[in-house]
């Protein structure tokens, strides 16, 4: 157990399965943690899945991607970024000088996870002449042994941006991977199984139930769901008008949501994007597709985790130099084709 002193009072953070707990955020929690940013030269970077107490406090909220840029244009020494460890360790790969620290290294990714550095080289060896495209949503190793990364946003400008002879490995989401293909039309790609366990258990059936009980709704729907396939034959059905279902990262969720005619929003992604869409257009409804969406890995980064951070500048990033620099290019030659947009 550490004890943390802020405004004469003693606070004991406590570390569990869950993570650090024992911590409310309160006006006196927000107060200390801006300044102890600002004593470590500090800037605060949210995910826009984040609890909403975490996100309001942070200087920037966003997607990785969008976020770990910022952190290479920041002016100060340090970036504290509050999402899972993927993320940390681009914002790693992409400030290498840096020190970058996550509230809990233990915030991992069942995505991340569903593809190893090992299990990635075989594939490659089963298939040498194909470029790989890997998701933003990977290590830092898995990056450095692909030739191209891509997000949500531009997967398909991508996908298509390769020539059409050469076969593609695309990793490691299968639904994010079915959906370039299903776009692009394009037949020698060959799809990772990975998944993120959150997106993956919005299924149809929970968003057709929620469809014909809002026939007036939007539907914004990430394409890392299960249920990405089920709006789109929705729409192809007629049972939802072809204009109400959209197919939008995270970032491209906030854009609709400032341009939309619509009263209510459906929204198919984890619970933690509805804080944002919320105070983006404060005058629409905007409800989960299914409320029980949530990341426990995106969770871990609690009120506790961010001032014991803080204080005791834990836990610190760390990535290989010659792997950085392998991921670094494969991050550089998606950003150089443009619209990299949203991270997830």
């Amino acid at each position: 157990m550490t004890t943390t002193t802020w405004a004469g009072a003693q606070t004991p953070i406590q570390d569990g399965p869950v993570g650090y707990t024992g911590v409310e955020a309160t006006p006196e929690w927000a107060a200390e943690v801006r300044r102890l940013a600002r004593e470590r030269n500090a800037t605060l970077l949210a995910h826009n899945y984040q609890l909403p107490a975490i996100q309001d406090v942070a200087d920037h909220v966003g997607d990785s991607l969008a976020l770990s840029r910022i952190a290479a244009e920041a002016e100060e020494d340090t970036i504290v970024f509050c999402g899972v460890h993927f993320m940390a360790e681009t914002a790693k790969i992409l400030s290498p000088t840096k020190t970058v620290l996550i509230p809990d290294e233990r915030a991992g990714c069942s995505l991340a996870d569903s593809i190893t550095a090992e299990q990635l080289r075989e594939w490659k060896a089963d298939h040498p002449e194909a470029v790989v495209v890997s998701y933003v949503n990977t290590t830092a190793e898995v990056k450095g042994l692909t030739d191209i990364c891509c997000t949500s946003s531009n997967a398909v400008d991508v996908v298509a941006s390769i020539d059409p002879d050469r076969e593609v490995l695309f990793l490691p989401d299968q639904f994010l991977g079915a959906h370039v293909k299903r776009v692009t039309g394009r037949q020698n790609m060959h799809i990772w199984a990975g998944e993120c366990h959150v997106h993956a258990g919005i299924n149809g059936d929970e968003l057709a139930a929620k469809s014909k009980a809002h026939p007036d709704a939007e539907l914004f729907v990430h394409p890392e769901c299960g249920c990405a396939t089920s709006a789109l034959y929705l729409a192809g059905e007629g049972f939802v008008a072809d204009d109400k279902v959209k197919i939008l990262s995270t970032g491209g969720m906030l854009d609709a949501a400032r341009a939309t005619g619509a009263r209510q929003v459906l929204v198919a992604t984890e619970v933690g994007m509805l804080h944002q869409l919320r105070k983006a257009a404060p005058g629409v409804d905007f409800q989960a597709v299914n409320d029980r969406a949530s990341c426990p890995y995106m969770k871990m980064i609690t009120p506790a985790a961010l001032l014991r951070c803080l204080q005791e500048g834990k836990d610190e990033v760390h990535v290989d130099a010659a792997v950085a620099e392998r991921a670094r290019q494969s991050v550089q030659r998606m950003i150089a084709i443009g619209n990299p947009g949203g991270g997830e």
